[in-house]
């Protein structure tokens, strides 16, 4: 293609492609310093979040089980494959997490499921809270033909009441009995004066509605489908937890939340009074180990899964840092403080979580290469002249031999010099130098056949 150019431009092609040429060569050492100062700050500094990230959510069908599936969706447009590990509940995944070989790096943790901290946890799996999620009530659903027949009345109105009942306080790895273990000891209650089952949820409640079972209890959020179904079904009715209050106040980790009349059904006026519960927050945890960026993500997931009104909270009630059992995660706490890095607005956020992990290396990289980058052009200039002023010294050579040596010797050697400076290219700036070379050439050339002459 470029033998179709007219020769003037083809000769400017080339004296373009020497120039840049030459000055890659030049600056090449700087450059690839650079390369490998950020290839070193990419290896140390690790910007970019791991592919995979397994979630510890709860038994399938549960509100842990849904916002999971909804998690894994949202991280799936960020290139990141969240696997969920399906689990008993809260206390499981508790486990999950502290146990270093389980694989587990974040989990829906509900608050009260552990029963004591622990005296002897290992720094290397302490966890961190990503924030508070959303409440997870206390759901008491009992049978109304039960309350009539063992405390001869409609309605169970005191948990001190039970004794007597067959009650399923959740299944074990759940979140629900340690809980209730609490509520029972708080109302002197004897686990023995009842008949206590952890069974998991579908099971129970095929035993409730089959009356094989007089009450249950489920610690979840309104979206698990069992809460929904039973609060919706002839002859199950929601315990009212009139102390509320003072449950929240002897169990810190509890809050006081009413269930509004006609929140489940408007046109039923499904509940038909206001319903007091005690719940516990659901919370985002994870190892201390967790890749920073991948903090960042999991956090604004939570924002866009459960920043909305629901049955317990208005818009923008949650994420939050409140009611948490962990240490926050710094990660964390800088995007309730300050929101999303202001470049993941505007750009994708594989780009902007690197910037924003990278900017100090890349302003430091700079520093150091910016006094490098004046050495450039002198060397730049020196490459560049070198090719001319190297035959200078043979010129003078010649020159300083006329009238020792013979001339037809030094003819041979002037005729060398001239054949090879007319094989050296240059820029088209330092033209001028190699003209000046070959007029000295010249000028050598004139003097020996002066000299020569002479002596004839």
């Amino acid at each position: 293609m470029s033998s179709a150019l007219p020769p003037p431009i083809q000769r400017a092609v080339q004296h373009t492609l020497l120039s840049a040429r030459d000055l890659a060569v030049t600056a090449g050492p700087f450059v690839l310093i650079a390369l490998v100062l950020l290839a070193l700050a990419y290896w140390v500094l690790d910007p970019a979040p791991p592919p995979r990230v397994v979630l510890a959510t709860g038994a399938p069908r549960s509100a842990y089980a849904e916002f999971g599936q909804r998690y894994a969706h949202a991280l799936q447009r960020h290139g990141i494959t969240v696997e969920l590990r399906s689990t008993e509940g809260a206390a499981e995944n508790l486990a999950l997490l502290r146990q270093p070989g389980s694989g587990v790096d974040v989990a829906f943790i509900q608050g009260g499921a552990d029963p004591a901290p622990r005296a002897d946890a290992d720094p290397d799996t302490s966890l961190l809270s990503l924030g508070s999620l959303f409440h997870e009530p206390v759901w008491l659903f009992y049978r109304v033909d039960s309350a009539q027949r063992l405390i001869k009345a409609d309605a169970l109105v005191r948990l001190s009441q039970l004794p007597g009942w067959r009650v399923s306080i959740g299944a074990p790895g759940s979140g629900a009995p340690n809980l209730m273990g609490r509520f029972f000891e708080a109302n002197g209650l004897l686990p023995e004066s009842m008949t206590l089952s952890r069974s998991e949820a579908t099971p129970a409640v095929v035993n409730l509605l089959g009356g094989q079972l007089d009450a249950l209890v489920f610690a979840s959020a309104p979206e698990s489908l069992m809460v929904q179904m039973l609060l919706r079904t002839p002859g199950i009715r929601l315990f009212d937890f009139a102390q509320a209050d003072a449950y929240a106040r002897r169990f810190p980790f509890l809050s006081p939340v009413v269930l509004p009349r006609g929140i489940v059904d408007l046109a039923l006026d499904l509940p038909p009074q206001d319903a007091h519960l005690v719940a516990p927050t659901a919370m985002l945890v994870a190892r201390r180990s967790t890749h920073p960026a991948l903090v960042q993500l999991l956090v604004q997931t939570a924002h866009e899964v459960h920043g909305g009104p629901g049955w317990f909270q208005h818009k923008g009630d949650f994420p939050n840092t409140g009611n948490s059992e962990f240490a926050l995660s710094a990660e964390a706490e800088r995007y309730y403080r300050s929101g999303p890095p202001w470049l993941q607005r505007y750009l994708p956020f594989w780009f902007a979580n690197l910037f924003d992990r990278m900017w100090v290396v890349l302003i430091s990289i700079v520093a150091v290469l910016i006094p490098l980058g004046r050495v450039v052009p002198p060397l730049y200039q020196f490459r560049i002249r070198s090719r001319v002023f190297r035959w200078y010294g043979q010129l003078r050579g010649v020159e300083a031999a006329i009238g020792q040596r013979p001339a037809h010797e030094l003819s041979s050697e002037l005729d060398e010099i001239e054949a090879h400076v007319g094989r050296v290219t240059v820029p088209l700036s330092y033209a001028d130098e190699l003209y000046a070379l070959r007029g000295h050439i010249e000028m050598v050339r004139a003097r020996l056949k002066a000299g020569a002459a002479g002596p004839g």
